[in-house]
């Protein structure tokens, strides 16, 4: 795992993207060929799996709520 982990991300806001589009962690995971741990702590804030954040953001999860990394908040901003 890198230095910043996101602790400050916003896993509430994270769901209601997810609600929008009726997806859960577990089918998230289930449709990347991840396992339901990785997306559920990266949501959480405690792991940065960047395919996940990718993906979240794809979705519309907005950067601002995500406390993304160093390395993807120069390519989000």
């Amino acid at each position: 795992m890198g230095k910043h982990i996101g602790i400050n991300r916003r896993p509430r806001r994270v769901q209601e993207v997810l609600d929008e589009y009726g997806l859960s962690a577990k089918s998230l995971a289930r449709d990347m060929g991840l396992s339901y741990s990785v997306v559920l702590e990266t949501i959480r804030g405690i792991r940065n799996n960047r395919k996940v954040l990718r993906r979240l953001l794809e979705l519309g999860a907005q950067p601002e709520y995500m406390d993304l990394p160093k390395d993807m908040q120069q390519s989000e901003a």
